[in-house]
């Protein structure tokens, strides 16, 4: 099956004040396929947003592609023209932002915000209104028009992630990726939300790379999760068999600082929140050897001198870490 997104070695850094790279990304390999969601696993800083970035060519000023292709449907993005790109982006590949009280214009109603997107991408004028109102309708089943005439300060916290996701499909995109889209939210709406992207993947057959930093929106979500530090790959496979049995011991660092669920929490007080040890990765942290490597409570000698290449433990389950290397 022909890969909607394809990523091949990756590699983006920033530039210091003093002109200094540091890199953030590092030889990042992806294939995602037409329907598939993509969970990206990390922490802070770990590079979630800028692949992100990168995919789309929205970098800022200072950070730069390295190296690397990005493949969207076969064509080259990283070859692209800013016109190609203004037409791809938004059209074909959709970017849904964390926070939509910083996405949204405070003073344009929904509705106008998501036929400015039609209109930018080439959708007859005459057609513009109908359009718009099928498109609230899909998202808003229950309260389209009020919806649609709102400014985004009348509208919850909920709803304005929603105006944001219409716009993302309004041009019916190949790929969406959505950037922790549900980091601002209530657990009752993140799972509303969820259950609306699982909903469009189901209508309309888009992949989606779905960024986070809980392991636990991502089950019975994703189907493969990208589990993301310092800029690198170090897990790789079907969500089910990484959430349940992670063999990175940056992975297993993750699922064990979830959080308990609620019951637990009330009937055992006494209960601690795991934590990963020491200083998470940044821009600054040293090069050699394994990123993890200061963290990491199984590290080895030679994971300070080296860094590990990614170990395939199965056909589709792949690992970066010394300790699977034969």
């Amino acid at each position: 099956m022909t890969a909607s997104l394809e990523i091949q070695d990756l590699s983006v850094s920033y530039r210091t004040p003093e002109g200094e790279p540091r890199p953030a990304l590092a030889g990042v390999s992806l294939g995602l396929k037409p329907g598939e969601i993509l969970g990206v696993l990390g922490e802070s800083g770990s590079g979630k947003s800028t692949l992100a970035s990168a995919i789309l060519r929205l970098l800022p000023a200072n950070g730069h592609i390295t190296d690397g292709t990005v493949l969207l449907g076969g064509k080259n993005l990283s070859r692209s023209t800013s016109e190609e790109l203004r037409e791809i982006r938004g059209g074909r590949l959709a970017l849904i932002f964390q926070e939509p009280s910083l996405a949204l214009h405070p003073t344009m109603r929904a509705g106008e915000q998501v036929r400015r997107v039609l209109a930018a991408h080439g959708f007859p004028k005459s057609a513009l209104k109908e359009k718009t109102r099928q498109i609230f309708t899909q998202i808003f089943p229950q309260d389209a028009e009020r919806i649609s005439r709102s400014y985004p300060h009348q509208l919850s916290g909920g709803q304005r992630q929603r105006v944001l996701i219409a716009q993302a499909i309004a041009c019916n995109p190949a790929v969406i990726i959505a950037d922790e889209p549900t980091a601002s939210l209530d657990p009752t709406t993140q799972l509303e939300i969820l259950d609306l992207f699982r909903d469009i993947r189901k209508r309309l057959g888009l992949a989606m790379i779905f960024i986070t930093h809980n392991p636990a929106l991502l089950s019975g979500f994703a189907d493969r999760v990208l589990i993301l530090y310092g800029g690198r790959v170090v897990e790789l496979g079907p969500t089910a068999a990484v959430l349940a049995s992670p063999r990175h011991p940056y992975t297993k660092a993750l699922i064990r600082s979830v959080p308990a669920g609620f019951d637990e929490r009330i009937a055992n007080r006494k209960t601690r929140m795991m934590t990963i040890a020491g200083d998470s990765w940044s821009l600054s942290s040293r090069q050699q050897g394994c990123c993890f490597e200061p963290r990491c409570p199984e590290a080895m000698d030679i994971c300070g001198e080296r860094e590990p290449a990614l170990v395939n433990l199965s056909t589709n389950h792949t690992v970066s870490c010394f300790k699977y290397e034969s």
